[in-house]
């Protein structure tokens, strides 16, 4: 546990800033995030379906809406949402649920379950990715889960890439991406209406292209349980959910 810990305290290079985190989260509503996450978390609630389960941490929470689904359909005795984002963590918070701002690594104790739910492992650069499934798989009881998704090339190359323009009555936004070498930066731009005229915000996330084999590699004391292709915008499939049992 301890080794976990402080190999998780080393800040890669090529992660999302805490304020690049926390913009996003500003901005979510206006990309049509939670409408088009929903068909993904039904991969999820589908498989929660057949086992039973006490504990459940998401890595990622977001503003918790996923948690908030849990709570209500399956109403486990403990569920924690963690999160890097401040802005995420205070829209949880406020949905009555138990959130911090604070990695896997941070976290003492062990669960039944853990998820990190869309896109969250992209976050991760490759040391980062591999650092943050051994606590993961170290706060896991025995036989417990995880249960993540992926993006997938084309879903990176033919879907998130590109310039995308929104705004609404106080907001202002444009969102220019690219892909290459297995790098998807995402450079956002908001201008917000104060009393002083427009206050003008930008920053860029960074995602990382995993492959599925990555991720079981990195997953030494977990078997792959389940593995199916995911097609939120139609096509081939952007991503992929993956299933994970501890030995």
């Amino acid at each position: 546990m301890k080794r976990s810990a402080r190999l998780c305290e080393t800040v890669p290079k090529l992660v999302s800033t805490p304020q690049a985190l926390d913009l996003y989260a500003k901005v979510e509503d206006l990309l049509g995030v939670k409408e088009a996450v929903l068909p993904l978390y039904e991969y999820y609630l589908d498989f929660l379906s057949t086992i039973k389960f006490d504990s459940l941490c998401d890595v990622g929470c977001g503003s918790g809406d996923f948690l908030a689904q849990v709570e209500r359909t399956y109403h486990p005795k403990r569920l924690l949402g963690l999160d890097l984002s401040t802005v995420m963590i205070q829209k949880a918070l406020a949905l009555g649920l138990d959130a911090k701002a604070a990695d896997i690594c941070s976290v003492n104790e062990s669960f039944d379950l853990v998820t990190a739910v869309f896109d969250m492992l992209n976050y991760l650069d490759p040391t980062q990715l591999g650092q943050t499934l051994e606590c993961i798989s170290d706060r896991l009881h025995s036989g417990g889960y995880l249960l993540c998704d992926i993006n997938t090339l084309y879903g990176f190359e033919e879907i998130a890439v590109g310039l995308y323009i929104v705004d609404d009555d106080d907001r202002f936004l444009a969102i220019e991406s690219e892909f290459e070498s297995g790098l998807y930066r995402s450079e956002m731009t908001l201008f917000e209406q104060s009393a002083n005229g427009y206050q003008k915000s930008k920053e860029t996330t960074l995602q990382h292209y995993h492959t599925a084999d990555q991720i079981v590699k990195a997953l030494p004391k977990m078997r792959l349980i389940a593995h199916e292709d995911v097609m939120l915008f139609g096509g081939d499939a952007d991503k992929e959910f993956l299933v994970f049992q501890k030995l």
